[in-house]
């Protein structure tokens, strides 16, 4: 156990047995309904994309020297440009495109490399930290709410909403009141009753699962194989420039990480190893036919939640997704899972990425009385959770991105005559 009052399992630390499995298996199911629904939105396979996360995030805890607890999962933030790619270029286009994003990451990562990371500090203090983490929890309510109370002909569900709320409670009931290795899964176990409360219900296909067969090989799209390839720039440059976007939120992320294990990663690994991860993992995907992949904030509020950071059990997680891609009777069974379950988890995990914003700020003790502050802090948190954002031909900059960029600008041009902390006594 680590000396740390507040962390169970510590990066580095490895679990044991069927413990193991159980937190691997958390984290899987945490981020499986994510991961797929990028590629049934746009046309790709789910079972490639699942298999994409798994590999991708094997490459990237590699590249960053197993010392960030990431999982690599589908990026919503190129769902636009690979929708209209899919009906004009086809799988090649999005293929080359986010083969594309990959390598900028590449690019960018090396030039962090040459350039050093003391800039970052400076760029990113925690009173735009704090804010951030906050906007990355909060942007993402709206579909949590979605999920918990609209069935998918839009239309509002009680017995939705009472499955949602059901399954929430229990997270928390289960966080609150296990202990021991129950205690460190109240997630799945939350999943896993939600389901069955759903599936009594009558909200799960059982035909689907039954007459699903066990094991199918995914249809992989290997670059190049395509007949009469050729290299389409204007796919490439429709989806390299979202990747500076990306790069933002995967910033935001580390925060959020650094703050829950108390570490900085933006100097050890170093930021230029964990772009490279990300654009490896990303790269490696479009070679096989998935979509691009970014580190998932549902599986970090995972970690907040259980207080288990161990590499271990995110290599587990990333094995066991390159697996159940192959199992297509358990792919069916998890592709079943109710909206509602998935809402009910969302409302707590997305929810505690927030709180984790909020202790930035007040363990840096913040002093919200100076304008400031003020000002920064009320610009990210309204333009974020807001999702305002700025559209320029077909590159769109989201409102997490839009308002870590304007939260950076106000901290290096507003001056900082009387500080901006209070003293710890007070």
């Amino acid at each position: 156990m680590s000396k740390e009052k507040d962390i169970v399992l510590d990066i580095h630390e490895r679990p044991s047995g069927i413990k193991w499995i159980g937190l691997s298996l958390q984290h899987m199911f945490s981020m499986f309904g994510s991961t797929v629904i990028v590629p049934l939105l746009v046309g790709l396979s789910p079972s490639i994309a699942l298999f994409a996360s798994g590999i991708g995030t094997l490459l990237h805890i590699l590249i960053t020297k197993g010392k960030i607890p990431a999982y690599m999962g589908s990026s919503f933030a190129f769902i636009t440009p690979m929708l209209a790619l899919m009906k004009t270029t086809g799988i090649s286009g999005v293929q080359q495109g986010v083969i594309a994003v990959g390598v900028v990451y590449l690019i960018v990562a090396m030039l962090v490399w040459m350039l050093g990371t003391n800039w970052i500090d400076k760029l990113l203090p925690p009173i735009v930290v704090g804010p951030t983490v906050v906007v990355i929890g909060l942007s993402l309510a709206g579909a949590a709410a979605k999920d918990a109370m609209m069935t998918v002909s839009g239309h509002y569900s009680l017995t939705y909403f009472m499955i949602a709320l059901a399954t929430l409670f229990l997270a928390v009931f289960f966080n609150m009141k296990l202990k021991g290795f129950l205690g460190m899964i109240p997630v799945l176990l939350a999943i896993i009753c939600g389901y069955l409360i759903a599936m009594a219900c009558g909200l799960v296909d059982l035909h689907a699962i039954a007459s699903a067969p066990w094991f199918k090989v995914p249809d992989f799209q290997f670059l190049g194989t395509e007949k009469g390839f050729h290299f389409d720039w204007k796919a490439i440059l429709i989806m390299a420039p979202i990747a500076f976007v990306t790069m933002t939120e995967h910033m935001g992320h580390l925060m959020v990480l650094g703050e829950l294990t108390h570490r900085n990663f933006f100097k050890d690994p170093g930021l230029n190893r964990t772009l490279a991860g990300d654009g490896a993992a990303s790269l490696m995907a479009g070679l096989i036919g998935g979509p691009a992949v970014t580190s998932y904030g549902e599986n970090i509020g995972v970690m907040a939640i259980t207080k288990v950071y161990s590499v271990y059990v995110i290599v587990g997680a990333a094995i066991f997704a390159m697996i159940f891609a192959f199992v297509n009777k358990l792919n069916v069974l998890i592709m079943q899972m109710p909206l509602p379950v998935i809402g009910g988890i969302s409302f707590l995990l997305f929810g505690t990425i927030a709180s984790s914003g909020i202790k930035v700020m007040v363990d840096d003790h913040l002093d919200m009385n100076k304008k400031r502050n003020l000002m920064i802090a009320s610009v990210v948190l309204v333009i974020g959770v807001g999702n305002a954002y700025l559209q320029l031909g077909n590159f769109q900059f989201t409102g997490v991105a839009l308002a870590t960029v304007i939260g950076i600008v106000l901290n290096l041009i507003l001056p900082d005559e009387d500080g901006d902390k209070v003293s710890p006594e007070k």
